[in-house]
């Protein structure tokens, strides 16, 4: 298996007995090809589906980017380069398991059933929003599908699910909560503050950590001396697990790990997928000013959609016909809802202060 930029591993330790794996934990090489060591499997269906999601996170994201360009929305936020983080995991998990998103991982939502519509109207911040336009675009949650709408304020997700997960714990509920943040998000409080808590009062909870590289324009050598995200999690006493985050196989694995370890009792799991932010942090965001491209041509051969392709195309449920239709469908569906979102009316301005304030 290919070895990741940006750390080495951390030193295998065993803290309050608690599981710490000692290694970037990996099954599915860049050729596509599953490493014989792998005894972990996913049904076809399953990994046909998740290859679709994938995919149609990004175009979403490609056209999501070119109409703020346009001036036609405000902001856009992309996952380009982490879709398996977002996609791999919901697929481990249960719709009855609550999810705590950051803004990439529109692929959460996607997998759980929200349309592309329903997506390109709160890109839109319309009156067909779900928000009603109060919040960004890319601030995306339905209650539909137990996802909590995200915040823009950097890890405040956290506590909330420790807090989700608690409750959980408290009702005896076989549910878990998870919460998706970036490294970036470790250098908050809130962070710390979470951790805490949850290893504490080990609750059921996983914390997802997209390590990739940057916060912002921030390298993770200028956010912590630690050996990344991983020993924060050993230093709490908390299960914790580093993986390959573009490897499908690897994210679905310990995810499904992870919630058997919440259900035993055995408190957080916190898991560092590495992986790399190949776009710009936001359309407000320059990253030539602080990375150089050779260094995003190094991720573009761990692609996890083209990973997983390969790996489909090997085991004969996947050719160039059906990926050329496919992407022309979602294409069609993007342009057909990109127009119906045009035409809908903004918010009613009665509805500023719905949902806002409560009333008796």
């Amino acid at each position: 298996m290919e070895q990741l930029p940006h750390f080495q591993t951390f030193r295998s330790q065993t803290i309050n007995s608690q599981i710490i794996n000692s290694q970037t934990i990996n099954s599915l090489g860049i050729d596509g090809v599953l490493s014989p060591t792998c005894h972990y499997r996913i049904s076809d269906q399953d990994l046909l589906k998740g290859y679709e999601i994938m995919t149609l996170t990004r175009l979403v994201d490609e056209r999501m980017i070119t109409l703020q360009r346009q001036g036609l929305i405000s902001f856009a936020l992309s996952s380009f380069g982490e879709e398996a983080c977002a996609v791999a995991s919901a697929a481990a998990l249960n719709f009855c398991d609550w999810m705590y998103p950051q803004y990439r991982e529109p692929g959460v939502m996607f997998y759980r059933g929200w349309s592309i519509q329903e997506y390109i109207h709160q890109m839109f911040c319309n009156s067909h929003d779900l928000n009603l336009g109060h919040q960004m675009p890319n601030h995306f949650g339905a209650k539909s599908l137990n996802v909590v709408t995200v915040s823009s304020t950097i890890a405040t997700q956290i506590p909330h699910a420790a807090g989700c997960a608690y409750a959980m714990k408290l009702q005896g509920e076989k549910s878990v909560a998870i919460a998706y943040f970036g490294d970036g998000g470790t250098s908050e409080g809130d962070f710390h503050a979470g951790l805490n808590f949850a290893a504490v009062r080990k609750v059921p909870a996983i914390f997802f950590c997209r390590n990739n590289g940057y916060a912002i324009s921030t390298p993770v050598s200028k956010q912590f001396a630690s050996d990344g995200v991983a020993p924060k999690g050993i230093g709490y006493g908390i299960a914790t697990f580093r993986v390959d985050g573009n490897d499908y196989y690897a994210v679905h694995e310990i995810t499904a790990k992870a919630k058997g370890l919440c259900l035993e009792g055995k408190g957080p799991v916190l898991i560092e997928a590495m992986t790399y932010r190949r776009g710009a942090h936001s359309t407000s965001d320059d990253p030539s000013l602080y990375r150089k491209e050779t260094e995003v041509k190094e991720w573009e051969a761990k692609c996890p959609i083209l990973r997983l392709k390969r790996h489909l195309m090997i085991k004969g449920l996947w050719d160039d016909k059906q990926d050329a239709a496919m992407i022309e469908k979602i294409s069609q569906e993007i342009s057909l809802s990109i127009d119906v979102a045009k035409a809908a009316p903004a918010p009613p301005l009665q509805s500023l202060f719905e949902h806002v304030y409560f009333q008796s």
